[in-house]
């Protein structure tokens, strides 16, 4: 079986094409996501949302993880059932969502299209229209976050002991990359407003095309498993039982390294999603402009990830990484509330942080748990991370309004970026709880990845 596995899973050709098979993936399912960052006025001058809806609009995508806590769900169907159906089931949840959304803000629904007046029919202080973006925003988070669970299985299928931080350095990259084609290709089509729905339903169809590419995945997938299926069959003890949640949630090291994954991106997602319209109201910018900036983080990070990952391959420090990149993280939150530098220098910083703290987050999971339980683990995780992206969008919208009464012609943004700062400061407490942790309880965290087995 080992010489089986050096044959297809470790070759070089095979696994960096399957790789960028699934980074596709990646990359439509975070373009998607932030597509909608640079839209923010115009959606509001289109359909009249306010800044708390828009931030609704935002958060409903983590509505299902959240809640429903599909992403766990999605982790342990994972883990049952395999990559393949749940892979299948999840991404085409994500494409139905991205599609729904895009028909909710259509010219043909706006003028009674099919579900318009149902959904007129209640909570009319809502327009249909944002109702049934709504709608579609629930099945593209309902399917998008379990997608990802699924990629980060891939990953450590195809990757572990062999390159993994570097792995899923490079799926970060991806996922950076379909937020940096957002940021500067949805705004350019969108123009003054004429083109807000070719910039939705473009974005949709990225989905759709990802999950096309899911489709060929498996067929490399099936080839494996059957060669594999034919020397060897998973023991009784090697299968995933529901009573191995419980030890998640009694591991504190994990408990550290979530409640560390909620702060840090519930301080860097649902700013991007301000990030355009802070810049255009503290700097003046246009909305291309503004777009541009902020693009700087994904852009940064698609440079800086698979870098600092290929580090931790080698030399290891995940806990002290991820303690230092929140540190950075507070800095930039604290210097674009309360100061006036150049927005481009915090920017920079910020797409360090959100370089360092993901390469050393999630292949350190790999070292806490066994491979039987790791989409449960990711599941979980990512269930916790949607609680800070559904509670601080919403949050955050609402100190805007709240500290912004009346239409003031200018935003002031300052206890709204405040926020993000202190969800910067719990990051560095909680990575600090970790790196103590790990070194009182000499975990290997800090440790080589490549010296894994």
């Amino acid at each position: 079986m080992e010489k089986l596995k050096k044959s297809i899973i470790e070759s070089p050709y095979m696994r960096w094409g399957i790789l960028i098979l699934v980074g596709l993936i990646l990359s439509v399912n975070y373009y998607f996501y932030d597509a909608f960052s640079t839209l923010k006025v115009l959606l509001k001058q289109e359909f009249n949302f306010s800044n708390t809806q828009y931030g609704l609009f935002v958060a409903f995508y983590s509505i299902p993880n959240t809640f429903l806590f599909m992403a766990v769900i999605g982790g342990i169907i994972l883990d049952k059932l395999g990559i393949r159906r749940t892979g299948f089931m999840f991404i085409f949840f994500m494409a139905f969502g991205a599609v729904l959304t895009a028909y909710g803000a259509s010219k043909y629904y706006q003028d009674g299209g099919l579900g318009h007046q149902f959904m007129s029919s209640f909570l009319v202080g809502y327009s249909p229209e944002l109702k049934m973006m709504l709608l579609g925003r629930f099945f593209f988070g309902l399917g998008a976050e379990t997608s990802i669970v699924v990629v980060s299985k891939i990953l450590v299928k195809w990757f572990k002991g062999k390159d993994l931080a570097l792995a899923f350095g490079l799926k970060v990259g991806f996922g950076r990359l379909g937020t940096f084609a957002a940021l500067n290709t949805s705004p350019v089509l969108a123009g003054n407003g004429e083109g807000l729905n070719t910039a939705i339903w473009f974005a949709a169809i990225l989905v759709c095309i990802g999950l096309l590419a899911f489709m060929v995945y498996i067929l490399f997938d099936l080839k494996i498993d059957r060669k594999i299926e034919k020397i060897s069959l998973l023991t009784e003890k090697d299968k995933f039982k529901m009573t191995d949640i419980s030890g998640l949630l009694t591991n504190r090291s994990y408990i550290f390294i979530a409640l560390l994954c909620v702060t840090f991106y519930s301080a860097v997602f649902p700013f991007v999603a301000f990030a355009p319209d802070f810049f255009a109201n503290k700097f003046g910018m246009t909305p291309i402009q503004s777009g541009q900036i902020t693009s700087l983080l994904p852009l940064g990070t698609m440079i800086f990830t698979p870098l600092f990952g290929f580090f931790i391959d080698r030399v290891g420090k995940s806990a002290s990484v991820m303690m230092f990149g929140s540190f950075v993280l507070l800095i930039v939150h604290l210097s674009f509330a309360l100061t006036h530098v150049s927005p481009y220098v915090p920017m920079v910083l910020l797409g360090v942080a959100f370089s360092l703290v993901p390469a050393a987050m999630w292949p350190s999971m790999v070292k806490l748990v066994p491979e039987k339980q790791i989409g449960t683990a990711y599941g979980l995780m990512y269930s916790i991370q949607n609680l800070g992206l559904w509670g601080f969008p919403i949050l955050a919208g609402f100190i805007l309004d709240a500290t912004n009464p009346g239409d003031p012609a200018k935003l002031n943004y300052t206890y709204t970026i405040l926020l993000f700062a202190f969800l910067g400061f719990l990051g560095v407490f909680f990575g600090f709880l970790l790196k103590y942790n790990d070194k009182k309880y000499n975990l290997g965290i800090d440790k080589a990845l490549n010296k894994l087995e």
